[in-house]
């Protein structure tokens, strides 16, 4: 079996971090991985297995005949027989097919907001899925919605799981006191709602003396950083509230953390929670998606209601008030991750997929 990884970018994100993180684990699995960025590179490159073959394609645009062109000797040349498309590069795999009919192609949803959208908007989705052969999502509404909306037969549903590794390089040292930060691992755009967990941190900072909020997350300097910079500003949080940016180093950071957060108004099942597991980190996340898999319980994190500034306020008082809660509840959630969200697990039923 020799199969390629299709996304649109190498930007950091979970669609990227799952399609990297697939081509590697593959990659001492089965024949041949492969992976190939069709828009843009980005720091995941980085984290490519030096046994998957890499090819970038540098599209310019939709209908990049050149590009579709490079991609479809590529396969011809490597004699690939699966293309696992990731997020929006559905489209270039749909054209792939229509040239290439011998290619199996599996269309891999991650879009957790995709549930609140209209019917005019997935009405390409709808007519490329006729060439799908199979469909997976990363949660069971997800699921519902591509077996409601699409012209697939074969649609399955694969939980995220998440890989820290431990050899990177430690490059970002977190500012503010040490025991006392709060980590949140999104990039600044809108389904994250960076605005709801700064209200929510300054209503605890009456409470709270010397913990900080750290932000590590592509910064697209637009008009949504720029309201978070504004409210930063206005609120005299300069030296409690610090934004990063970009980051590699994601294990270093969270060891560097005490407790993790994600304030999104949607999700499918976000990496981001499962990292936080894995490091053992105590967990205030809204209640969106399939974030209520990874803390089953009031032993393993809190869910708060995405519209609830006040008890998500309280939730992170609940925690810089225990440390040893703290403790206790970073334990069960790192367990939960390992036994139900393990990479073997995941790739065991991915090959099962391909094969099926």
């Amino acid at each position: 079996m020799r199969v390629l990884q299709l996304i649109d970018s190498l930007q950091v994100g979970g669609a990227e971090r799952t399609a990297v993180n697939y081509a590697n684990l593959l990659s001492v699995e089965i024949e041949k991985s492969f992976l190939c960025a069709t828009r843009l590179e980005g720091a995941l490159k980085l984290a490519l297995s030096e046994d998957v073959e890499y090819l970038f394609l540098n599209k310019k645009r939709t209908l990049d005949f050149k590009a579709l062109k490079k991609l479809n000797d590529f396969i011809k040349n490597h004699k690939i027989n699966v293309i696992h498309a990731h997020s929006t590069s559905y489209f270039f795999a749909t054209l792939l097919k229509l040239i290439n009919r011998k290619i199996i192609v599996i269309w891999h949803d991650h879009n957790g907001n995709r549930l609140f959208s209209n019917k005019s908007h997935n009405s390409v989705l709808k007519s490329c899925s006729y060439f799908f052969n199979k469909i997976i999502t990363v949660n069971e509404d997800l699921k519902l919605w591509s077996e409601q909306n699409t012209l697939t037969k074969e649609i399955y549903c694969l939980p995220n799981f998440s890989v820290l590794k431990g050899e990177e390089k430690q490059v970002t040292n977190l500012k503010g006191n040490i025991g006392n930060r709060i980590v949140c691992l999104a990039n600044l755009r809108h389904p994250k709602n960076h605005i709801f967990l700064l209200e929510a941190f300054f209503k605890a900072t009456e409470f709270m003396e010397n913990w900080s909020l750290h932000l590590i997350g592509k910064n697209f300097n637009d008009a949504y950083s720029n309201e978070l910079n504004k409210f930063i500003d206005s609120h005299n949080l300069q030296d409690k509230v610090f934004v990063y940016g970009q980051k590699q180093d994601v294990n270093y950071i969270l060891n560097q953390s005490d407790i993790g957060v994600l304030t999104s108004s949607s999700e499918g099942l976000p990496l981001t929670l499962l990292e936080y597991g894995l490091a053992k980190l105590p967990i205030v996340a809204t209640n969106v998606g399939d974030c209520n898999k990874v803390i089953t319980n009031k032993r393993e994190g809190q869910l708060i209601n995405s519209q609830n500034v006040d008890a998500f306020s309280k939730a992170l008082l609940l925690y810089i008030n225990d440390s040893e809660l703290r403790k206790q509840h970073g334990e069960s959630v790192y367990k939960n991750v390992k036994i139900n969200f393990s990479a073997d697990n995941a790739i065991t039923q991915l090959i099962s997929i391909y094969k099926s």
